[in-house]
């Protein structure tokens, strides 16, 4: 366990490193902080306090990667881990007999190793986890909404597998969804901080136009979205649950675009400009959605669990 007082300082130094770099920079920071450690000593509180202050800076790292790889058990973390492709919440991987193919994502830093691990499903032994060299895989830069996240497409087709067995994919997935949560609440957070600063400074009509009615709604449901989030987030943070870490996920992403979708709004012409700081965290939420499983996705499937069962998750202690 981690005492409070070093989580206060771990924060301060995080908050630090993730104002001041990113990508490269800040894997370098992390490591002399000692992130790494505090991950595999007490994970939820090192995945909460690096990623709320790495989703406000809008900062990128390989932190999700060395998550997962904790999750899978690895010590010390790594992060050359393939992750699910946008999307997919699966293991990136899959086998059928002695073949196999890889669709997923690296960081850069990862793709630029000798080997990658990839967790993948059998059709009859249950997941696996495999060691592939990265000669043997097409590596791809991917570009599209939001080039600066630094992410490399990952396809294979691969024989002759090395391969131990896993049964911690759950357990992964649930710290990556926990990790992924609160850097979209953090993204919706620095979202929200800007239309405030906006409303506060703009005036129309000879009035800022903070007193307008419809612009304080916008703030005030972009803030109880946010917080509701926050709020299922430390409870998955204690219910180890893979439940609690899908609805805090999904939570987490639905307020992060109702904060992107109303800040819009206030900022309204400036928010479209490439000069502002706000389409970066726009594009920055669209991205993080889509891994380890959308908002969309994870509540049908959550709907569809309760269909199944006919039973509700139990209700959370107060």
């Amino acid at each position: 366990m981690i005492e409070a007082a070093e989580l206060q300082l771990l924060d301060a130094a995080l908050r630090r490193a993730t104002s001041s770099s990113s990508g490269g920079a800040l894997d370098a920071a992390l490591a002399e902080v000692g992130w790494g450690e505090a991950l595999q000593v007490a994970a939820e509180p090192a995945i909460r306090l690096l990623f709320a202050a790495q989703g406000e800076a809008g900062a990128t790292s390989d932190a999700l990667a060395l998550v997962l790889s904790a999750g899978l058990g690895q010590s010390p973390p790594t992060a050359a881990v393939v992750l699910p492709r946008p999307g997919s919440s699966s293991p990136p991987g899959r086998l059928h007999g002695d073949r196999g193919e890889v669709r997923g994502l690296v960081t850069a830093s990862a793709a630029a190793g000798q080997t990658l691990l990839v967790a993948a499903q059998t059709d009859e032994d249950g997941d696996v986890l495999l060691t592939l060299p990265t000669a043997q895989l097409d590596l791809r830069n991917v570009s599209g909404l939001d080039p600066a996240l630094g992410l490399v497409e990952v396809t294979g087709d691969v024989t002759a597998l090395a391969s131990s067995p896993l049964a911690l994919w759950p357990s992964a997935l649930r710290l990556g969804r926990l990790a992924v949560g609160h850097e979209l609440v953090g993204a919706g957070r620095a979202m929200l901080e800007l239309a405030r600063r906006h409303a506060l400074d703009r005036e129309q009509f000879g009035r800022r136009i903070a007193g307008f009615q419809a612009v304080r709604h916008r703030l005030a449901e972009t803030l109880v979205a946010l917080e509701s989030a926050q709020a299922l987030l430390d409870v998955a943070e204690v219910d180890v649950g893979e439940g609690a870490a899908a609805m805090a996920k999904a939570a987490a992403g639905r307020a992060a675009r109702t904060a992107s979708r109303h800040s819009q709004q206030v900022l309204a012409g400036i928010g479209f400009t490439t000069e502002h700081r706000f389409h970066l965290l726009a594009r920055r939420v669209l991205v993080l959605d889509e891994l380890l499983g959308s908002t969309r996705t994870l509540t049908r499937e959550l709907g569809e669990q309760v269909l199944a069962t006919r039973r509700l998750p139990p209700p959370v202690p107060l």
